[in-house]
């Protein structure tokens, strides 16, 4: 196990408090004009999502958290649990839905590369591509007129996602999705 100081906080580090992996998604650190000077920080909890505010004394020491990462491919589901292989020694694991995430499932394609991360030779998070190329299946016509000025209309994805897309979309069209909020980016040539 190795340590870090609050001085040194990145985001994205992830710590081990009181048995429980926090990863850093916000820091400040702060100088009074009296008194030592602290390090206010925004902690996500990597298995169960939850946010909370922490502050810290400035150069404190506190516990990193190994993590093992892995691409993995992922190859199907039966519903409640998906199924990934590491693309490297064909080694398959299943992963629960709920670790997932809904946000996550609905990007899902078969072959997708996905990182899975481990604490202790467990799964502990499961992070798809922030961008992924999709195919649009169901999105009504364009009305005449209206497919330069701005505006957008609901599309459904190949992998049942639903997103606005701009008016010029139609049937067929590969757009580049931001998996992240859920946005149309373009179109992919």
């Amino acid at each position: 196990m190795g340590y870090v100081s609050t001085n040194d906080f990145k985001t994205g580090l992830t710590l081990e408090i009181d048995s429980a992996l926090m990863q850093v998604i916000e820091f400040l650190h702060v100088k009074p004009g009296k008194g030592a000077a602290f390090v206010r920080s925004k902690l996500r909890n990597v298995l169960t999502g939850q946010v909370v505010e922490k502050t810290f004394r400035a150069g404190e020491k506190l516990e990193t958290a190994h993590l093992d990462r892995s691409d993995m491919s992922y190859l199907y589901n039966d519903g409640t649990e998906y199924t990934f292989m590491d693309t490297n020694t064909f080694e398959q694991i299943t992963i629960p839905a709920s670790m997932i995430g809904d946000n996550g499932i609905k990007y899902l394609k078969e072959n997708m590369i996905c990182m899975i991360v481990r604490h202790n030779d467990k799964v502990v998070m499961v992070d798809i591509p922030s961008h992924v190329e999709l195919e649009v299946v169901d999105t009504p016509p364009n009305d005449k007129g209206n497919t330069a000025q701005g505006g957008s209309k609901p599309a459904t994805l190949e992998t049942g996602a639903t997103v606005q897309v701009p008016f010029f979309v139609v049937n067929g069209t590969i757009i580049r999705v931001d998996t992240r909020n859920n946005s149309y980016l373009d179109r992919v040539n």
